[in-house]
């Protein structure tokens, strides 16, 4: 059993229950049970993080169970593709089973309801059978056919399985209660003939079970414990329970069904319905389209098995519907590119740069860190030329005094290499910048331990030698809905509030020469820019790089208009990190009590105030930065902030050199340690 002392969901809470009231341990038996009707996506995430990491928690088998009994909708590609998913999760299920494979045990139970007189047959049209219910407030009409002999019954099922009427002539219903307030009790159906092969049975039946027939019935012979379902299925559990009472054995093992919320995020659709109507629609290339949110959408775009278990734990299993924001998944993938991204450079927009005074043949290996959160992720080697590529928007002819990348006259420092300064510029005819000439300060390189290299400059520029570059396609994805819940519209379809801009391919960016050696599933940061990975259709001569996810979330600030619109917005779980503009409000609150905190509570504090500072921007940071020097707390976590804004990309100006030296002039010796970390 696990530790007492471990924090459990409700579910857990639950298992753990069942064992102290005397289930024995090795009952215990856990399974998730996926339609093979399309690709899992993030909120089936949820439930295979629950089930398999119960599993886990509980050190108890978890069975993959393919509920395969609607043939016109299931494909063999679609098991492949969630097995395939399951594993690159981190999970590995104890049995593989198939509701198909109960098929034979599932029909001989059906016959023996049938002579029990609690099964029978009707030839009547789906509306009629609807009319015949009632409303959940007002008695159902029995069938005109509720009372056939057992023969009768018997016979026209047998003709059913055999083939010898057309799909819809019969199905065969459950005699339970038509005046039951639960709607699902009025005699609901077994089995519907359905004349199509089966992807694994063939064309060996042509009736096939309903879901609510066959899922607690292949519960029950699997013997699982504990039949883990989404909210939608607590109505279901009276039918599920009165299937199991028809047919259970007391010394076996008896089911039990609970239900938690799934999981919904916003600015996408969930429905296995809508996303396949996406791909055949065109809309986006395939299931797992970088868009998608699948989760072979989410791999093929960059994101990790472990940013999506945390993206899992992080929202909880909660026992109400709710809408997680998207910005939540993104956090969470962003820490952990941030641990384990290789830095490189890339530049997207080139504009070309030419260093006057340095040597036309002249080329060095200057040495680049991978990353700065790891010390043993090394170095690689970047060339670098008198010829460069830098971002279009990394220069300006002319520039006011809070621009703080290259401009006439002024100096910045190019990332790991050296200090230059803007010269002139070289034009078309058209007016357009063709080449930016610049002057280096040929003492000043990154590393060399020389005066030179030592001063400080306002900005930090990524680039690239033209010479050594390699060209590659990169491909920018934004949501693919512009609206937080797209099938929420009465009236309206969810494709109206397609994102047309959720695509940007860039044919030509150019690369350091270290991405020659990208291999799949390989993380880069591009410094500045944003996380990219390498896409499955790159080859040696063609590379292909996906954006995966900014440096920080930008969406808030361009969607200014939609919160004034009274658009609705998702709810958020209690451990999710509060939105961009209150993330600043809660590093305000850790901060005042900082400095009265030691040791483990000091270092929490001190790493809840990273989290949070990923997700806000510079332009709320500063005006904070004249705080009174006597809430010292607030400075520092306003310090640690900014060091987590730096590290991202952040460039240094004016006001924040001024903030850093004067914190680390100050007589409070933590504010002056944070600081001098930054100087």
């Amino acid at each position: 059993m696990t530790d007492s002392s471990e924090s459990l969901n409700f579910i857990e809470q639950i298992v753990a229950e069942d064992l102290a009231n005397g289930l024995p341990k090795e009952n215990l038996r856990f399974r998730f049970p996926p339609e093979p009707n399309g690709y899992l996506h993030i909120g089936h995430a949820a439930s295979i993080c629950l089930n398999f990491g119960m599993g886990n928690k509980f050190n108890a088998p978890v069975n993959l169970r393919f509920d395969d009994t609607n043939p016109t909708k299931e494909e063999q590609e679609y098991v492949d593709a969630i097995k395939n998913d399951i594993q690159w999760l981190g999970f590995q299920w104890a049995q593989e089973c198939y509701s198909s494979d109960y098929f034979q045990q599932l029909y001989d139970w059906a016959i023996e309801l049938i002579k029990k007189g609690k099964a029978y047959v009707d030839p009547q049209s789906a509306e009629k059978m609807a009319e015949q219910k009632g409303t959940p407030t007002s008695p159902g009409t029995p069938s005109p056919y509720r009372d056939l002999s057992v023969e009768e019954n018997l016979e026209i099922f047998d003709k059913m399985k055999n083939g010898e009427y057309e799909a819809g002539a019969y199905v065969l219903r459950a005699k339970i209660d038509m005046a039951s307030p639960n709607m699902l009790m009025r005699d609901p159906l077994l089995y519907r003939i359905v004349n199509k092969p089966h992807h694994r049975t063939g064309s060996e039946w042509c009736i096939y079970p309903m879901y609510d027939w066959a899922h607690g019935e292949s519960d029950y012979i699997e013997q699982i414990s504990h039949s883990i379902c989404t909210l939608e299925f607590k109505p279901h559990r009276e039918l599920y329970d009165w299937f199991l009472d028809q047919i259970y054995d007391e010394n076996k093992q008896r089911p039990k069904q609970r239900e938690f919320a799934r999981r919904n995020l916003s600015y996408t659709v969930m429905s296995k319905r809508k996303l396949l109507q996406l791909v055949e629609s065109k809309t986006v290339s395939g299931w797992d389209d970088p868009r998608m949110p699948t989760i072979s959408g989410l791999r093929r775009r960059g994101y990790t098995p472990e940013s999506i278990r945390k993206f899992s734990e992080v929202s909880g299993i909660t026992k109400r519907d709710s809408v997680t924001d998207v910005s939540l998944l993104e956090f969470c993938i962003r820490e952990d590119l941030n641990k384990t991204a290789t830095r490189v450079m890339a530049v997207l927009d080139p504009v070309k740069l030419v260093l006057t005074n340095y040597p036309e043949d002249k080329v060095e290996m200057l040495e680049a860190e991978n990353n700065p959160e790891d010390p043993n992720a090394g170095n690689h080697e970047v060339p670098f030329s008198r010829e460069l590529y830098i971002e279009r928007e990394d220069f300006k002819e002319e520039a006011n005094s809070k621009y703080f990348r290259l401009t006439l006259g002024k100096e910045v420092r190019l990332k790991s290499a050296y200090i230059i300064k803007g010269e002139s510029v070289v034009k078309d005819e058209n007016g357009n910048i063709t080449e930016i000439h610049c002057t280096c300060d040929l003492d000043s390189r990154s590393g060399s331990g020389t005066e030179a290299s030592m001063r400080k400059v306002k900005g930090t520029l990524h680039w690239v030698s033209i010479a050594h570059a390699v060209k590659a396609e990169v491909r920018e994805y934004d949501r693919l809905f512009l609206d937080e819940a797209p099938d929420s519209h009465e009236g309206k379809d969810f494709m109206e509030f397609v994102n047309p801009d959720s695509l940007n391919i860039i044919k030509e960016a150019y690369l350091e020469p270290f991405l020659k050696e990208a291999q799949l599933e390989d993380k880069f940061q591009f410094q500045r820019l944003g996380y990219f990975t390498l896409d499955k259709n790159a080859t040696a001569e063609q590379l292909i790089f996906n954006k995966t996810v900014g440096l920080r979330d930008s969406w808030a600030k361009q969607q200014p208009e939609k919160k004034a619109q009274n658009q609705p917005q998702p709810k958020t779980n209690k451990n999710q990190p509060q939105a961009q503009r209150s993330s600043l409000s809660e590093i305000q609150k850790i901060s005042k009590k900082y400095t009265n905190l030691s040791g483990a509570k000091l270092e929490a504090a001190r790493a809840d105030i990273e989290k949070l500072a990923e997700e806000i921007t510079y332009d709320e940071l500063e005006p904070l930065f004249n705080t009174a020097a006597k809430k010292v707390g607030t400075r520092i976590g306003l310090m640690i902030s900014l060091g987590v804004l730096l590290k991202n990309g952040q460039e240094r100006n004016d006001s924040i050199n001024e903030f850093i030296s004067k914190g680390a002039e100050d007589s409070n010796e933590l504010l002056a340690e944070e600081a001098n970390k930054l100087v």
